[in-house]
Formats: structure tokens, C-alpha cells, sequence
């Protein structure tokens, strides 16, 4: 196995029916953005019920048609916020749990420490989260994986990860390896994957990548480094 091996999204997920949810993070091939996408795939009505908006900084997930929410702890969250010079993106209300921390003057790890695996059994879907800190023109970043020690939700397994920013290369990071029953959690480090130095282009590989029966909302930012302006991009699978 080659630990360097670095592949376009789409080479990541484009015969894969479900990774579940994905985050990526990385720089563009010159080396003048930092590149954030997060998705959402799903098999479930109350999964597939789902589109992004944006509230300022912010992006949040709401039903696309509230009468058919069935549970809305798992479904319903602020995947992106800013804080300060911090961006977190994570699939699930620890965003806040971070954002809260960081306002106490406390790390995105010891936030976690104080999370768990999603109690939907038999998957025990993975907490997955990211964060970006922008300092002296450039940033650097972690990721963190918190997934069930056992197939019975005995223990959590913590796992952190932490990235100085490399020209062209993002680390993308999803909650399953494949579609199953229950769903195989997704297991080693995040996969190296190449950063273009167009949105339009990253955008657009990473939403025809994703299945099409599963793919349900796609959301990606590109932070100018030099004067932090920002490019966002939101596709919502309901609204095509």
C-alpha cells in the first residue's frame, strides 16, 4: 500500500453506491486558496429529506419538507461555522460543541473528547469533523473521527489528525467505506486526494462522483489566502 497515494475525488467515490457523509479539506494547486467541500448522501426518507443553506458564514441543513421529518437530532445541523480565525465543518451538532469550546479559549480536541458515535445502531455512524485555522497567510488543519469500538456501541474510539497545508493536496475524510447492512464504518487514516485550482471544477467532480440514487446535498468554499475572500458553491439534489 502506498501511503502517499494521491487520487482525484472522483477516483474516491465514483464506483462507491455510499460513503455516507464526507468531509474534505485542502489547498489549491497554486497554493493561493483553502479548499472546503462537505456532502450528504442518503438511503432513508428522513435521510434523503434534506437540503444546505446559508446563513451568513454559516451553513445549516434543514428539511426540505417538514412534515415528513421522522427525527430531526441526527438530520438537522449547522455543518459550517466560523470562529474567529477557525472554519469547522463537521457532519452533525458537534460543530457547536467545537464552536463553544473554541469561544472558552479550549482545543477542537478537547471539544471531542467530549462526543461519541451517533446512537443509530446497528451503524453507529461516525462523528466526523474537521478545522481549519488561518494564521500569517496561510492555515494549517485537523481532523478528528470518533466511531464505535464494537459492532455493539461498547466504547468510542477517538482518532485525531493534523495537516500542514500542502499545494494541491486535501485529505478527505467519510463516515463508510461502502453501502452495507449495517453500514462498514470507514477505517484508517483520511485519503489524499488532489485540490484543482478551480471550484467550478471541484464542485462539479466531487457531486457527479457521488451516486446518483444517494446523493442528496453538496456544499464547497475556497478561501482566498491572501485578502480571505470567499467562493462558495451549494447544490441541493431537491432543487435540481
Amino acid at each position: 500500500m502506498n501511503v502517499y497515494e494521491i487520487k482525484s475525488m472522483r477516483e474516491r467515490i465514483e464506483n462507491n453506491e455510499y460513503v455516507g457523509r464526507g468531509i474534505v479539506i485542502g489547498k489549491t494547486k497554486t497554493g493561493t486558496k483553502a479548499a472546503v467541500a462537505y456532502f450528504i448522501m442518503g438511503r432513508s426518507e428522513n435521510s434523503r429529506n434534506r437540503i444546505f443553506t446559508e446563513q451568513g458564514d454559516e451553513v445549516i441543513i434543514h428539511p426540505y419538507d417538514a412534515s415528513k421529518v421522522e427525527d430531526p437530532s441526527l438530520i438537522i445541523y449547522s455543518p459550517i461555522r466560523v470562529c474567529g480565525n477557525h472554519l469547522i465543518v463537521t457532519n452533525g451538532d458537534q460543530t457547536d460543541t467545537v464552536y463553544d469550546y473554541l469561544m472558552q479559549g479550549k482545543s477542537f480536541e478537547e471539544a471531542l473528547d467530549t462526543r461519541g458515535f451517533e446512537p443509530d445502531a446497528p451503524n453507529f455512524t461516525p462523528r466526523i469533523s474537521g478545522m481549519l485555522t488561518f494564521e500569517n497567510g496561510g492555515f494549517k488543519y485537523k481532523m478528528n473521527i470518533l466511531k464505535s469500538a464494537d459492532e455493539k456501541g461498547s466504547a468510542c474510539n477517538r482518532f485525531n489528525f493534523a495537516y500542514e497545508a500542502m499545494d494541491g493536496v486535501g485529505h478527505f475524510l467519510h463516515t463508510y467505506m461502502e453501502n452495507g447492512n449495517p453500514i462498514p464504518t470507514f477505517t484508517g487514516e483520511p485519503e489524499r486526494v488532489l485540490v484543482p485550482d478551480d471550484i467550478d471544477e471541484f464542485t462539479e467532480e466531487i457531486w457527479n462522483g457521488l451516486n446518483k440514487n444517494n446523493r442528496i446535498s453538496l456544499y464547497v468554499r475556497f478561501v482566498d489566502l491572501k485578502n480571505g475572500s470567499v467562493e462558495n458553491r451549494m447544490i441541493n439534489g431537491r432543487e435540481l
